[in-house]
């Protein structure tokens, strides 16, 4: 890096990422990359956990919103996991998830497509009937199971684990990006879902405020599964299932912001990037802020507590 960069008043958090905190950490979080590539659309989504912790050597540690520097919580890059298939994930993303979670207040999972997202959901630890589950996502993940597991049905092989639809919240669905079919199944299972058009009029805060009040008093933990597909296409080139009228990038960090303030919220995934797809970085750089924007509501939780 250039001299000229070295500034020791302009942390890093590739930096923070490696391990360095202030003294006394109010908290601490762990950071997995999840290397599974099993997607229905052919591509590269296991480069994104490595291209994530890239972008984040140009982003600094400090919350200017919250003035709070995410140094004062400690961070455990715990590398990447190499997964073949959604399937065989389960075990060692479990292992992995609960001796994070044994020390740490939340664990982020860098995807990876969307098929680690039941493997996380089952590493939480807890009976899946006491779980609760929040989706930022273009598509319900409903495919049929026939075919195997994918990334487009973890949503499914959950509901037959025996999570309750009525303890699934999904929010960004988007108009033609699904089909009758699944909105339907998703109906019957009683799953909450609050389409894109609908958090454009609402608020995204409002709406993922409005999840955490109705999940929080009747489940154990939550887990948090953010698409980068939920984003506007102009700003997630990396994500072949993104469409015109999604969400926003800052909308979408104040709102993980605000899932990392809650206690129950114990694991978080940024998946469906495939970085040899992206313009300018632009869909990493939104993962790697997001990734901060957790931390910093995780740090005000526990600076509250």
């Amino acid at each position: 890096m250039h001299p000229l960069h070295e500034d020791p008043n302009w942390p890093r958090a590739s930096a923070w990422l490696a391990g360095e905190h202030l003294p006394d950490p109010a908290g601490s979080i762990s950071v997995l990359g999840a290397q599974l590539n099993c997607s229905i659309t052919p591509g590269h989504c296991d480069e994104a956990p490595d291209a994530i912790r890239a972008v984040l050597k140009r982003l600094s540690t400090y919350d200017v919103d919250s003035d709070l520097d995410v140094r004062r919580l400690k961070v455990r890059d715990l590398g990447n996991i190499e997964l073949d298939t959604p399937e065989s994930a389960v075990v060692p993303v479990a292992k992995a998830m609960q001796k994070a979670l044994d020390k740490e207040d939340a664990i982020v999972l860098l995807g990876g497509d969307n098929g680690i997202t039941r493997p996380g959901v089952l590493g939480l630890g807890e009976p899946v009937q006491n779980v609760g589950l929040i989706t930022l996502d273009a598509h319900f993940d409903l495919r049929d199971l026939d075919n195997g597991l994918m990334n487009g049905n973890p949503v499914r092989a959950l509901l037959k684990d025996g999570l309750p639809g009525t303890q699934i919240v999904q929010i960004g669905i988007q108009s033609y990006a699904n089909s009758r079919a699944y909105a339907e199944l998703a109906k019957q299972a009683g799953i909450a879902v609050v389409s894109a058009d609908r958090v454009h009029r609402r608020g995204l805060g409002a709406v993922v405020t409005e999840a955490l009040a109705d999940l929080s008093p009747r489940v154990n933990a939550i887990y948090v599964n953010v698409d980068l597909d939920v984003l506007d296409r102009s700003f997630a080139p990396a994500c072949p299932g993104s469409r015109p009228g999604g969400l926003i990038p800052w909308d979408l960090k104040a709102a993980v912001r605000l899932l990392g303030l809650s206690a129950k919220v114990r694991a978080i995934d940024f998946v469906e990037i495939d970085p040899t797809k992206d313009i300018a970085d632009a869909t990493c750089f939104a993962a790697a802020e997001c990734l901060l924007s957790f931390a910093s509501g995780v740090l005000v939780r526990k600076l509250a507590s």
